[in-house]
């Protein structure tokens, strides 16, 4: 049995993952997905103070406190920038890291650096101007397309304000770069025209990664659960 802690991304919570942690259950493993400060039903905690350091404190404290060992823990988009850190405070109660499409960072990087310019320059702005100067808003069309999978609405539907000092402070490791096994999970669909982002690249020329690619959109715990839980499965399973 593998015990699966996921980290959620940016403007979301645990409740988007209530898709996928069944398929994992039933297949006989725990599943443990913790929402961050100031996102999900926790957005009431959010404060101009939650930053990067809270989120990996969040997480180090759910492995010390169920006592969780030889963890498979998997961090979605901005979730990556947080399982990095939890992998350096607490390394010994990991098995492994994935990283499904998320960020890569490195000692010293923030979110707001591993994203396009015109994207950090959008998130800036939208705090200023409808986050009061702290929280950056979900960066979504509105309307939103009359043909959006109900699954996705509902999660749409729950998407909060992100806390921006999150995406700004640099990450601090304490230990340099881990040697814990590591896996990208790549989503390729609805990606036409986008460049490829560093931590992709990064991936790629590094020997020490396993790359596995998944036919899915970037949400794929919402739009493909059952794809998504198969590949954790088999990631977890070596």
């Amino acid at each position: 049995m593998a015990t699966f802690v996921i980290v959620h991304g940016a403007w979301s919570g645990a409740h988007a993952w209530r898709w996928v942690r069944p398929l994992l259950r039933t297949a006989g493993h725990e599943v443990v997905t913790p929402s961050l400060t100031g996102l999900g039903e926790r957005a009431h905690l959010a404060t101009p103070e939650t930053d990067l350091d809270v989120h990996i404190a969040d997480v180090v404290a759910v492995l010390h406190y169920e006592d969780l060992t030889d963890v498979v823990l998997v961090g979605h988009s901005y979730g990556g920038m947080v399982i990095t850190g939890v992998a350096d405070r607490t390394p010994e109660r990991i098995g492994q890291l994935v990283y499904l499409d998320a960020d890569v960072p490195r000692a010293g990087e923030s979110m707001l650096d591993l994203v396009p310019a015109e994207s950090r320059a959008l998130y800036e702005e939208s705090a200023r101007t409808r986050g009061d100067g702290w929280r950056v808003p979900a960066p979504l069309p509105d309307p939103l397309p009359p043909d959006i999978p109900s699954e996705v609405a509902w999660a749409v539907a729950r998407m909060v304000h992100h806390p921006l000092a999150t995406m700004t402070q640099p990450l601090h490791l304490e230990h340099g770069e881990t040697e814990l096994p590591r896996t990208f999970v790549l989503c390729t669909e609805e990606k036409e025209g986008e460049a490829e982002p560093p931590s992709v690249t990064r991936v790629r020329t590094d020997p020490s990664w396993r790359l596995v690619e998944l036919a899915a959109s970037h949400t794929a715990h919402v739009a493909a659960p059952a794809l998504l839980s198969s590949t954790l499965l088999k990631i977890a399973a070596g």
